[in-house]
């Protein structure tokens, strides 16, 4: 594919000098491009529901003075449309003359193919393997009343200009598969769900195999739920399983330590970097730099490298998630975090891959050291407040867990804390450390991008769980 700078039907010198008078004026800013194909299918209840493709392209300018940023975005790709976009953020910095940033550092690493995913395999085999998927999951269980199940991917094409000519481009394909299942028995209906995907191609997540044992798991799931009991209420030891149950820490302490919300002393962790705020053995980093994993990036969005950067070791906070803007604002180096949903969107500090390393004890021995407790295997939607780490997570797969041993099934069990005192509450942590499927997706100010999480096996005493059981 061409430089998308091309499209602009101008030449770099001309694109460079507009940048450079609209942005080099203040003290940091960009002019982003993006070129992006997406394509969707949706197989539910024995039909194709949907089925879309589509294709966008379009620029975003960014200009920032201090605290202050302005910027302004187009679906048109002309120098008209630039020019009108560098007279609007120009005025960020009218009448002042900031001190532009130096550039980012370059990277040769490259953590995922640039191919694009769309094309392989074609439509028709797309909508076979979802017919497959659908009648396999229905001959499984006589207890199965619906099925879904989606394909999702996206290639996206990003060139990042500065005013100092600093240019970058990254290609990134992204790759996602789900089944969804319900079962029922009687007037009860339960349902069960599993994802995978990745910075991919889609050949390993539609292999027969790869579908398979994602519709056993989903299956599993739900009728796991069909013979549940309804969860007790209270305080009670938890022990959260290893890989997705890793979306709280994302939630309940992943968006706390991001930078912006440390500055504006927003966050509950706020002022208290080298400090104790976390259990001794708890080590969390955010890490964009794995390959080909959903949360990676060669780059981030204001073409910093990825990093893996440590966030709490030992239980003490040392760092925090820094876009460009409030890295410079608290007297810190950028970590790869400057992150935007597309070039419509303005970027901010946000996670990529954000996990817990593993420690010295064995799953099994977690779950013995346990009388009375619950074992919470995954999790759905949650709330949490940023500001004073509070938190409530919905367990969609949980077990009772009586004397050191795996029994009940439980539904509508709920784990509710805050962020900081629960990772105080971690006493176990186990040696099976896992990342996700790769499903995980974020929102932040009306944004989403796609991440990773993860976790081990952990033992966190006297957390709260709301249940409707007695």
């Amino acid at each position: 594919m061409k430089p998308l700078l091309e499209h602009f039907d101008i030449d770099q010198a001309a694109i460079q000098r507009m940048v450079g008078d609209a942005v080099g004026g203040g003290d940091d800013g960009e002019l982003f491009m993006e070129y992006r194909q997406s394509e969707g299918l949706v197989f539910d209840n024995g039909k194709l529901k949907s089925g879309g493709f589509s294709t966008d392209l379009g620029f975003g300018l960014r200009a920032i003075n201090g605290e202050t940023s302005a910027f302004a975005h187009s679906g048109e790709i002309s120098q008209q449309a630039l020019k009108r976009a560098c007279e609007a953020v120009r005025t960020v910095h009218t009448g002042r003359s900031g001190q532009y940033s130096e550039a980012p550092g370059r990277t040769n690493r490259n953590l995922y193919g640039e191919e694009n995913p769309l094309g392989s395999p074609d439509f028709e085999e797309k909508v076979k393997i979802l017919e497959q998927i659908d009648s396999y999951a229905r001959a499984k269980d006589e207890r199965v009343r619906q099925v879904s199940a989606s394909i999702a991917g996206n290639w996206q094409v990003v060139e990042i200009l500065r005013a100092d000519g600093h240019l970058v481009r990254d290609v990134r394909p992204l790759v996602r598969l789900n089944v969804s299942i319900v079962v029922g028995k009687g007037e009860q209906q339960e349902t069960g769900s599993y994802g995978m995907g990745g910075r991919r191609g889609f050949g390993e997540f539609l292999a027969e195999e790869s579908w398979k044992s994602a519709v056993d798991a989903a299956l599993k799931q739900a009728l796991v739920n069909l013979e549940a009991v309804p969860a007790p209420a209270g305080t009670f030891d938890v022990v959260l399983g290893p890989g997705w149950p890793g979306v709280m820490l994302h939630e309940a302490v992943g968006h706390g330590l991001e930078g912006d919300f440390n500055r504006k002393k927003t966050s509950a962790f706020a002022g208290l970097m080298g400090k104790q705020v976390a259990a001794k053995g708890v080590t969390v980093v955010d890490d964009g730099t794995i390959n080909e994993r959903r949360g990676s990036l060669s780059v981030d969005d204001e073409g910093t490298p990825t990093e893996n950067t440590v966030l709490i070791e030992n239980g003490i906070l040392v760092g925090y998630m820094q876009d460009r803007q409030n890295a410079r604002l608290m007297g810190m180096k950028p970590t790869g975090n400057g992150r935007r949903e597309s070039y419509s969107h303005s970027p901010m500090p946000r996670m990529t891959n954000t996990y817990m390393l593993g420690g010295d004890m064995q799953p099994d021995e977690i779950i013995t050291s346990v009388k009375n407790g619950i074992y919470a295997v995954a999790f759905g939607g949650g709330q949490v407040d940023i500001t004073s780490g509070k938190f409530v997570f919905d367990c969609t797969e949980a077990y009772e867990i009586r004397n050191g041993k795996i029994e009940s099934p439980l539904k509508g069990a709920n784990l509710i804390g805050n962020g900081p005192e629960a990772m105080k509450r971690v006493s176990m942590i186990g040696n099976d450390m896992a990342l996700d499927n790769g499903v995980g997706v974020c929102g932040k100010a009306g944004q989403g991008v796609p991440v990773g999480v993860g976790q081990p096996t952990l033992r966190m005493d006297q957390m709260t769980i709301g249940g409707t059981g007695v």
